[in-house]
């Protein structure tokens, strides 16, 4: 009986509490930054976005961490560009799974960025998708949490299908939808 009451309880905790904590390092990463969290939303999972630096505001960076660890978020995604060392960071401070978001900007158009994220030091994992990569660093977040969360298993199921059924027409089809439009 108790499992039961216990499978509930996570049930209802996916909806109503912050899985995913997003923290930028940067305002001006907002527009792309705020495509995980509408990401996160259409797949029914709460988060959250915090704008903190890893080199202007560290202390903000470890509060957030404190803050996130109390209240019981699963999993962050550091978002920075350029020099990217904040999800670095992130995954130095804590052993919840941080994925990194690389941003494009500056001369190198986000390579500088990724080779940051990317390039970590063993024993501070940092997962890393593509550069402005923000609807994938929602999926893997997504599927991260399906581990716990069967609802969170089945919107992505549904996500997936829906995605499928794009692919899934003929020519023709997909132009006319284009046209109308």
């Amino acid at each position: 009986m108790k499992k039961s009451v216990d499978a509930k309880k996570t049930t209802q905790d996916a909806g109503s509490r912050i899985l995913v904590g997003i923290i930028t390092g940067s305002p001006n990463d907002l527009p792309t930054v705020v495509k995980v969290r509408d990401t996160l939303t259409e797949l029914g999972i709460a988060s959250e976005i915090v704008v903190a630096s890893a080199h202007r505001t560290p202390d903000k960076v470890l509060a957030y961490l404190e803050r996130a660890h109390r209240e019981d978020v699963q999993v962050l995604i550091g978002c920075a560009g350029v020099a990217a060392h904040l999800a670095g960071v992130i995954a130095g401070h804590t052993r919840l799974p941080v994925i990194g978001l690389p941003l494009s900007g500056g001369i190198m158009s986000g390579l500088d960025a990724l080779l940051s994220t990317v390039q970590m030091p063993p024993g501070v994992p940092v997962a890393t998708v593509a550069v402005d990569g923000a609807k994938n660093a929602a999926m893997l977040a997504a599927r991260i949490l399906a581990l716990k969360f069967p609802e969170i298993n089945n919107a992505l199921e549904t996500a997936a299908k829906k995605e499928r059924a794009r692919y899934d027409q003929t020519a023709d089809e997909a132009l006319a939808k284009l046209t109308e439009k």
